[in-house]
C-alpha cells in the first residue's frame, strides 16, 4: 500500500516533521511518500495563500501516480476537489481526517490552530464537513506556522491553547490545527489527559483503511470526472495535459 502525503507549502522542514508523524502510525504495510511542494508559499496562512499553493499541490500528483491514497497536509485542506478530479485514488485534507475521527470520541471537539485569521477558514470547514454541533469552538495559539518549528515554547504555548479550549468550551477532544503540529499530539495529549488528534495520523488511518477495502474516488456523476482537455497559458501551461493517476 502506497499513500502520497503533499505539503502544499515550500517548507522541506516541515514536511520532515509531517513525514514522521505518518510513519508512526502507518500500517507494516504502508509506504509513505511525503512530497514538499516545488512552488508556492513557504507557509500557508491566508487564502491568498491557498489559492497560490494549489497549482503546486495538483503538480504533485500528477507526477506521482499509481498510489492508494493522496493525503493533502494544510488544515485549510486546499484544492481537495481539484485533486479528487485528477487523482482516482482517494484524496483527503487534514482538516476533513481530523473532525471525521474526533466526532466519535467524544461530546464534542476543539480546534487549536495557529494564527486568528485562519479561524474563518477552520469555521467554513467544519460547516462544510457537517460537524457544527460537534464542533464546540475554534481557537488560536498565535504562533505562526513557520515559527511552530522554531519557537522553543511552541509545546508550552500550544499545551496551554489546549487546556483554555477544553474549559471555555467544555469539549471532551482537541484537534490540532496545522499539519506542523503533527508531532506534538501525544505528548499534549498525556499532559491534559484528553485526546488530542493530528489530522496526519487520522488521514494516514483512513486512506489506508479506504485502500483495504478497495475504495476509488466516485467519477458517476461527472462532477469528480478528469477535467476536459484545454489549453491554459502562461506560468499555467503545462497544467493543461495533466493525465489522471
Amino acid at each position: 500500500m502506497r499513500i502520497c502525503i503533499i505539503n502544499p507549502n515550500t517548507a522541506a522542514a516541515m514536511t520532515d516533521v509531517i513525514a514522521a508523524a505518518a510513519r508512526s502510525v502507518a500500517r507494516p504495510d504502508t509506504e509513505i511518500l511525503a512530497v514538499t511542494s516545488s512552488m508556492g508559499p513557504a507557509s500557508i496562512e491566508s487564502h491568498y495563500d491557498e489559492a497560490l499553493a494549489v497549482p503546486g499541490l495538483l503538480r504533485v500528483i500528477a507526477e506521482h501516480p499509481d498510489h492508494d491514497g493522496y493525503l493533502v497536509a494544510c488544515f485549510g485542506d486546499p484544492g481537495l476537489d481539484a485533486a479528487r478530479e485528477l487523482a482516482t485514488a482517494p484524496v483527503m485534507g487534514i482538516a476533513e481526517a481530523a473532525m471525521h475521527l474526533a466526532a466519535p470520541l467524544g461530546r464534542g471537539f476543539s480546534v487549536v490552530t495557529t494564527l486568528h485569521r485562519t479561524i474563518g477558514r477552520a469555521a467554513d470547514l467544519v460547516d462544510r464537513y457537517g460537524f457544527s454541533r460537534q464542533c464546540l469552538g475554534i481557537h488560536a495559539c498565535d504562533i505562526p506556522v513557520l515559527d511552530l518549528e522554531t519557537n522553543p515554547a511552541t509545546a508550552e504555548i500550544l499545551e496551554k491553547s489546549c487546556r483554555e479550549a477544553l474549559q471555555a468550551d467544555g469539549s471532551d477532544v482537541i484537534v490540532l490545527g496545522c499539519a506542523g503540529m503533527a508531532d506534538l499530539a501525544h505528548r499534549i495529549s498525556d499532559a491534559i489527559g484528553t485526546p488530542v488528534i493530528d489530522g496526519v495520523g487520522a488521514g494516514v488511518g483512513m486512506l489506508s483503511s479506504m485502500a483495504a477495502m478497495g475504495l476509488r474516488t466516485g467519477t458517476a456523476s461527472g462532477e469528480f470526472a478528469t477535467p476536459p482537455p484545454k489549453i491554459y497559458s502562461g506560468s499555467l501551461a503545462g497544467f493543461g495535459d495533466s493525465a489522471r493517476t
